[in-house]
């Protein structure tokens, strides 16, 4: 059988209780286009934002749900913080001086893992960073209409951070299961005395890592506002999609079971310390059910819920 590699990070889905401050803080302030409203498809009381580059390329998708909850209470057993791609130091120097101007919790240009790197938050505490990735992954569609010059804007994401009390069992799942390489190692910038593993995927680089932060001494998070709900994994195609089905059969990994999407088709799962896993497909994109260049503009509903479009949206809050 063909070992099966995923290709590096899908997409993030993190949590916000006041979603019209979110709206305007990464389409504004951030300068990412928002690709996709929508509704969470398990619970159609709340949207589902995704924001991104031009044309929602996978790889570049930061998304919300948008939930009536008080803030994360911080600390291990979640996702811990999430980058951001940008293509060189002067395009950080750009966000430290905007982010100062536009009175942004940040901290200073640092090196980290060998990368400068800026750590922010949006205002509901939601942990980000802007790292400098030289060009490398894909080349993202830039927005046109973004704030945000060209050459500054995001590139997509890039590492994601997630913090766990013990490694072992995590890196028996992210090795023996899905295929990911330890490649290095360097001290936690919250508790030096503590370390970040990080593995990799598909051919490496910014776009396709993940971080494991193994901090015992912290207590469990307790998810809400500003905390993170789950983060995806590329597959290509459907044909590899429908083998990591099989895949995790063979390993006898309970998973949520094939769930299409409609944007794109979805495989979840909780690795061994409770963070919530998702395998997504590249397509078929946002394009699917509306003009690429209107999109986000109007609140779309996948086909199954269309018959409810009435009911869904008079129980949507105004966000423009």
């Amino acid at each position: 059988m063909t070992t099966l590699n995923l290709t590096g990070i899908h997409h993030l889905t993190a949590v916000s209780a006041d979603i019209r401050e979110n709206k305007r803080f990464y389409t504004q302030d951030l300068g990412m286009r928002l690709v996709k409203r929508s509704v969470n498809q398990d619970d159609v009381s709340a949207y589902h934002l995704f924001y991104a580059d031009a044309v929602g390329t996978p790889g570049t998708d930061l998304t919300f749900f948008d939930w009536p909850v008080g803030r994360e209470r911080r600390g291990n057993h979640t996702v811990t913080r999430t980058a951001l791609r940008v293509r060189n130091e002067a395009s950080l120097t750009y966000w430290h001086e905007r982010l100062g101007a536009l009175n942004v919790q940040h901290g200073q240009i640092v090196e980290r893992d060998g990368r400068a790197t800026l750590d922010f938050e949006d205002h509901e505490g939601q942990r980000l960073a802007l790292i400098v990735d030289g060009g490398t992954g894909d080349a993202p569609a830039p927005w046109e209409a973004s704030p945000v010059p060209t050459e500054h804007q995001i590139r997509g994401l890039g590492p994601i951070t997630m913090t766990v009390p013990n490694l072992r069992n995590t890196d028996l799942v992210l090795q023996r299961v899905m295929n990911l390489r330890p490649v290095r190692q360097y001290p936690d910038p919250e508790s030096p005395a503590h370390t970040v593993h990080v593995y990799e995927m598909g051919n490496g680089g910014p776009h396709a890592e993940l971080h494991v932060a193994v901090r015992p001494d912290l207590s469990p998070a307790q998810p809400g506002a500003g905390g993170v709900h789950h983060v995806a994994f590329r597959t290509p195609n459907e044909d590899e999609y429908h083998a990591w089905t099989e895949h995790f059969r063979h390993f006898g990994l309970q998973t949520s079971g094939e769930v299409d999407r409609y944007y794109f088709r979805s495989l979840y799962f909780r690795e061994p310390n409770g963070i919530l896993y998702e395998i997504a497909t590249d397509g078929p994109g946002f394009g699917v059910d509306e003009d690429m260049t209107t999109l986000g503009e109007k609140v779309i509903l996948p086909p199954r819920f269309e018959a409810r479009r009435e009911q869904i949206v008079a129980g949507l809050k105004p966000i423009d």
